[in-house]
């Protein structure tokens, strides 16, 4: 049996993934159900994660796999859920991604296009066009993603707010943030109490992408 906020938390979770393809990041799910601070999403998780109807996948950031779901609220039976979309890619296909270079203040995306590639699993990406980026820095630490990381970007010019995404700045400078609006201007937090939120004028962000994925060499 599920407690009121874990329910709400799973569907939440769920309809998230089915509507973009992705989980929801800390701060959203802490908004969503009207928390007070992301330690209280952090128990609420862990409590799903126990009864096995989440699943965190490794080396991803913020990645949640929903595993079930109950068949009604305080019910004790539960629903496997099965795929609606088509099957991953098997975990043994590889696709090469262009690799952009680091994420680099200064440093438009387009400036970083070459002739490396990064080799990802398939079952790592969704639909879309996609590239990789070197992630420089420890702005965003706090969702787990670390320098040195590969963040893997599904290109789009649009986001919603609380989506991770790779902005470009004044046309001359790249960043990894999470994406919201703030009255008539655009807001980019870190992920890391040590940074301040940047903001900006709408004009002068370009959304370059939304993150898709992370992939970690040990």
């Amino acid at each position: 049996m599920l407690t009121r906020k874990q329910h709400e938390l799973l569907c939440y979770i769920n309809d998230h993934l089915g509507e973009t393809g992705v989980s929801p990041s800390f701060e959203e799910m802490k908004e969503a159900l009207d928390l007070k601070s992301k330690s209280g999403v952090h128990r609420l998780i862990s409590a799903l994660e126990e009864r096995g109807f989440i699943r965190r996948l490794p080396n991803r950031a913020r990645a949640l796999e929903v595993m079930k779901m109950p068949d009604k609220m305080g019910g004790g039976n539960v629903v496997p859920l099965r795929a609606a979309a088509p099957a991953p890619a098997p975990a043994n296909d590889v696709i090469e991604l262009p690799l952009h270079g680091r994420i680099a203040a200064g440093t438009p995306i387009e400036a970083l296009q070459g002739t490396e590639s990064l080799s990802v699993p398939a079952a790592l990406l969704g639909p879309g066009e996609h590239y990789a980026l070197e992630v420089a820095g420890d702005s965003m630490v706090e969702e787990g993603i670390l320098d040195g990381d590969y963040a893997l970007v599904r290109k789009t010019d649009t986001a919603r707010d609380g989506e991770i995404v790779v902005a470009l700045v004044n046309n001359e400078e790249a960043t990894l943030k999470t994406f919201r609006r703030e009255g008539q201007m655009i807001r980019l937090d870190p992920a890391n109490r040590n940074y301040d939120p940047q903001r900006y004028r709408p004009e002068q962000v370009q959304i370059q992408g939304k993150l898709a994925g992370l992939l970690r060499r040990y």
